[in-house]
């Protein structure tokens, strides 16, 4: 039994308690001229955030009013993403920060914001993830010989060779095959390894903006790499796609929208080919005169799909058996 003063024990608890905050943190995308965006404040190295207040009535209501209020964006579908708690990546806060991360999809005429806010491509800080083009030199040139050296910095030879082996899985070397799915755990090595700038609180950062890509504050490029994981995975067996995509659309506009989340390009027939086997949209009579050629049809998103069991089959073609990946 505790015989402190109920006083000093409250004072205490109360004490304790502001050592601890729940932050909640937004990662909004929205896919601007075939080029997936996340909503930034600041100088573009935040993501939206804010406390978790007893006047919130939930967590989700909570990030509603800190994302609009910040950035005048209200916010339609999300899910929530991951909690992060590490002691040693609080950016230097005496404060114990949980961060409660949440995952916002938005079509691009919803994104309006206001001028505190703006719309960076991803790539601009994970420039090793664009592969729509082949593989980014900056991998060969920069990445591989600095993870190499990392590897090969420790006297262990089993660490040495673990360490190698990561890097061959999580950056495709040894002709190893390209995997988008695992773009958290590259950030997460190259944090490891001290090439990207926020490691510097560590005093471990050989990284500068021009190899690793631009920096954010705390741990908001982490989970922003999360967020990123997260949504090339459920690209593949959830219509979410959809909702980036505008009312009325080609199904090229489609194709360049899960090539630009995922990174690669896509065989255009399998793809026209599973998007109309599994009946994912259909056409609306109409067709479009801004493809630069022929008129293209237009097509909209089947929303009866998404009452249908086979929805949980449903697969976009970025792994699917016998689909190309050009």
């Amino acid at each position: 039994m505790d015989d402190r003063p109920k006083a000093t024990r409250n004072g205490r608890a109360a004490a304790k308690a502001k050592e601890v905050e729940a932050e909640l943190i937004a990662v909004v995308v929205s896919v601007n001229d075939g080029e997936p965006a996340v909503l930034t404040i600041g100088q573009g190295d935040c993501l939206p955030s804010g406390p978790f207040a007893l006047e919130h009535r939930s967590l989700q209501s909570g990030l509603r009013a800190w994302v609009e209020q910040q950035t005048g964006h209200p916010l339609g579908y999300i899910e929530q993403l991951y909690t992060f708690a590490d002691r040693d990546r609080a950016d230097g806060r005496q404060q114990r920060v949980i961060s409660i991360s949440y995952l916002a999809l938005t079509r691009k005429e919803d994104a309006t914001g206001a001028s505190a806010c703006a719309w960076r491509s991803w790539y601009d800080y994970f420039p090793w993830e664009d592969h729509r083009l082949g593989t980014p030199k900056l991998i060969a040139d920069v990445l591989k010989p600095r993870l190499l050296a990392w590897a090969a910095a420790v006297e262990e030879a089993a660490i040495a060779r673990e360490r190698r082996r990561r890097a061959a899985i999580a950056f495709a070397f040894e002709d190893r095959p390209w995997n988008e799915e695992l773009a958290l755990q590259r950030y997460e090595l190259l944090y490891e390894a001290g090439l990207v700038a926020e490691a510097t609180r560590d005093e471990r950062s050989i990284a500068s903006d021009s190899t690793a890509g631009a920096t954010m504050v705390a741990d908001h490029r982490r989970i922003l790499a999360t967020g990123l994981a997260r949504l090339r995975s459920k690209i593949k067996y959830r219509p979410v796609v959809f909702e980036l995509m505008p009312p009325v659309f080609t199904l090229l506009q489609l194709q360049r929208t899960v090539e630009a989340l995922a990174g690669r390009l896509i065989n255009k027939p399998n793809f026209r080919r599973l998007i109309e086997q599994q009946e994912l949209v259909e056409e609306t009579g109409e067709t479009s005169l801004d493809t630069g050629g022929r008129p293209a049809k237009l097509y909209q998103f089947r929303h009866a799909v998404l009452d249908e069991t086979a929805v949980a089959g449903t697969k976009l073609p970025l792994a699917s058996p016998g689909l190309t990946l050009l």
